[in-house]
């Protein structure tokens, strides 16, 4: 079966910046499903998973694209990227509308039962929720700017 995947890159829209305030992810990240669920995952979509997950240092799997949200918790979470300043350079987003295996494939993948789904630099964020708390409390700022894709302020060289 093959998988077609389409990227687009983040708006240049979004290259307004915010304040950079750890990282609390991880207890969220802990596996949602049962291990046995990633067995079921083929070897041809978990291969153009990896693919998509190491195309780019950020990287949202999401319902619609940048431009065009197809359902809120997607919409919110690209306005968080937005907001943070994440440099467009160093983000692709993936349409799980447009691939099913894609759609299936990726909740597998990652053990996170919703999407939209973040990366960065192949490790899982998590989803909306998790973007919200993360953006909130600062956490999601300093990882940002730890990875180093945010845009460079001005006068500052890019990486």
């Amino acid at each position: 079966m093959a998988t077609k995947m389409f990227t687009r890159p983040l708006s240049s829209a979004f290259r307004q910046t915010a304040a950079r305030p750890s990282t609390f992810a991880s207890r969220f990240t802990q596996p949602r499903f049962s291990p046995i669920a990633s067995r079921f995952l083929s070897t041809e979509v978990k291969a153009a998973i990896d693919k998509a997950v190491s195309s780019a240092p950020v990287v949202l799997f999401m319902k619609g694209t940048p431009e065009t949200p197809q359902c809120g918790f997607s919409r919110a979470s690209i306005q968080i990227l937005g907001l943070q300043g994440v440099d467009p350079a160093k983000f692709t987003a993936f349409n799980v509308l447009e691939d099913e295996a894609l759609r299936a494939g990726i909740k597998e993948y990652s053990e996170w039962p919703t999407i939209p789904q973040l990366y960065i630099e192949k490790e899982f964020v998590g989803g909306c929720d998790i973007l919200v708390a993360m953006h909130q409390n600062g956490e999601l700022a300093k990882l940002l700017e730890e990875k180093k894709v945010l845009v460079p302020a001005e006068g500052e060289p890019s990486k």
